[in-house]
């Protein structure tokens, strides 16, 4: 293998932490410049990626000799929710790209337990952030419920001296009133992608 310099290896770094990337967004997090400067870098890259096209953008993910190069167990293919994973990943560069940035994590309360999509760090204070792209309102909903619980049962307040923002990123201004209806009783904001693009 050979080895790669600085931006390089950031933007491998980039991909297995945040799992899918369009080109855009590598553009914007690693400063690649004009479309033809950052497809000629993801290009000499292309030994350790893997892309396809999904509408009008490039989406890349890690290859196994990428995968191999940082030191990643977490194998990605292309799935029905790599869009989820794109949105969300919109949310990441528009929040400035926290340092404390997991996804999928179980947040507990020891009676409540929720998987949340994305649990992060921002302006000193954590925050869940859900994204909303395929899923029924009804699931949505349900989702709301347990969060509602957890705020009302008060251990995470008591633990962090707050109650962590919701955060809920949706496709269109219908959903997000509906969101916002869904959540007048907890600490939430709800954007649109093209609020935050």
């Amino acid at each position: 293998m050979k080895t790669l310099n600085k931006r390089q290896e950031a933007i491998l770094l980039s991909l297995k932490k945040l799992d899918f990337l369009n080109r855009d967004q590598l553009q914007s997090i690693h400063n690649l410049g004009k479309v033809r400067n950052a497809n000629r870098i993801l290009k000499e890259l292309s030994p350790y990626l893997e892309s396809f096209r999904e509408e009008y953008s490039s989406i890349y993910y890690l290859n196994a000799d990428g995968r191999a190069y940082v030191n990643s167990n977490k194998v990605r293919r292309k799935n029905p929710f790599v869009n989820h994973t794109i949105l969300r990943n919109y949310f990441y560069i528009f929040a400035k790209r926290p340092v404390e940035w997991t996804n999928e994590v179980k947040i507990s309360d020891g009676i409540t337990s929720i998987v949340t999509d994305t649990w992060f760090k921002s302006n000193g204070k954590y925050h869940f952030l859900e994204v909303d792209s395929l899923q029924k309102m009804k699931e949505n909903k349900t989702k709301i419920n347990n969060y509602a619980a957890l705020y009302k049962a008060g251990h995470l307040k008591k633990h962090f001296g707050y109650f962590p923002t919701l955060i809920w990123l949706t496709t269109t201004e219908l959903r997000r009133k509906q969101l916002k209806e869904l959540c007048k009783d907890l600490p939430c904001v709800v954007y649109t992608i093209d609020e935050i693009k």
